[in-house]
């Protein structure tokens, strides 16, 4: 059974990826879940300048679900090529460096900085809750705003490929990844958290965050990811590639998501239930059902569902 792929000249042996915001912030953090099995990392978001978050408590999980509202903390752009050049002396698995900006102009500059330490990819993130706190919108929420910030990272991002990160809380996601291709997107990251969503303590019957809300991820999102991964698929041909992410736990939520039409399948929430290993939990989990289905190549797999569907509706 071959896990591995291929995609704008990176390979990848696992479809696996540790998505941003989880254990992304240093290169002994990203080895380790490397050495759990993660096929790439994916680091935390990186600001041009030093970012303070939310004061705690800033996370709260059940079983079903997580929100979380830590607000994208960052040291700043001096320890970011620190953690990021240590990581790429041996690159025991492609590097995906996320980028945030309030405006493009800082998109642009935290690229600028990141770009010569050559990561295999670049993840703007479009679609932070933060930004509903720090601008009033998501950039994600709209197209022309979307794809002026592709735009402005893909003038200095030279040769590395650019995946836009894109929020589910819109009506119509494909109509915002397609904007973003024609930007010059090479590839879309779906989906961020949705939400937000609000706990309230029972006792002191007040917000349990300290921000009051946050993005919603864990399993509740899975439906949604699947969803919207299909859209976007519908909505770009097929051609680009898509890194789906949101409540996979199990191999056969990320095959789900791969279905849909995810090229690589992004874990975050699970690694705390699961552990750093999760990784590999999932990979044998796929590789257990492709034995059974009689799959050899997984790549055969992202977008089944819509040639079983076009095979439905030409019958």
């Amino acid at each position: 059974m071959n896990l591995s792929q291929t995609f704008l000249g990176v390979t990848f042996e696992n479809p696996t990826v540790l998505a941003s915001g989880i254990l992304g912030i240093t290169a002994s953090s990203w080895r380790a879940v490397a050495r759990g099995g993660a096929g790439a990392v994916t680091t935390k978001s990186l600001w041009p300048v030093e970012h303070q978050g939310n004061r705690n408590p800033t996370i709260i999980s059940t079983e079903h679900w997580t929100l979380n509202a830590v607000g994208v903390p960052d040291a700043g752009p001096a320890k970011a090529k620190e953690e990021i050049a240590e990581f790429l002396k041996d690159h025991p698995v492609p590097l995906i460096a996320n980028v945030i900006g309030l405006v493009p102009e800082e998109f642009a500059a935290i690229t600028e900085v990141v770009v010569p330490l050559k990561p295999d990819f670049l993840e703007v993130n479009l679609s932070t809750p933060t930004f509903r706190k720090l601008r009033g919108k998501l950039f994600a929420e709209d197209a022309n705003e979307a794809a002026k910030i592709i735009r402005a990272v893909k003038e200095v991002s030279g040769v590395v490929p650019v995946f836009a990160k894109l929020t589910p809380d819109v009506p119509t996601i494909g109509e915002i990844a397609r904007a973003c291709v024609d930007a010059g997107a090479n590839g879309i990251t779906a989906i961020n958290t949705a939400g937000p969503g609000m706990a309230i303590d029972l006792r002191s019957r007040m917000p349990i965050l300290a921000a009051h809300s946050g993005g919603l991820s864990g399993p509740a999102l899975k439906p949604i990811a699947v969803r919207c991964i299909a859209e976007i698929y519908d909505a770009t041909g097929g051609k680009v590639p898509i890194i789906g992410t949101g409540g996979v736990y199990t191999g056969e939520d990320a095959l789900e998501l791969m279905l849909a039409g995810a090229t690589l399948v992004g874990i975050g929430t699970a690694v705390a239930e699961r552990g750093i290993d999760v990784f590999k939990k999932v990979c044998d989990e796929i590789q257990m059902w492709c034995t059974n289905e009689g799959v050899w190549e997984i790549r055969d797999l992202v977008g089944g569902m819509h040639r079983e569907l076009s095979k439905t509706i030409e019958n």
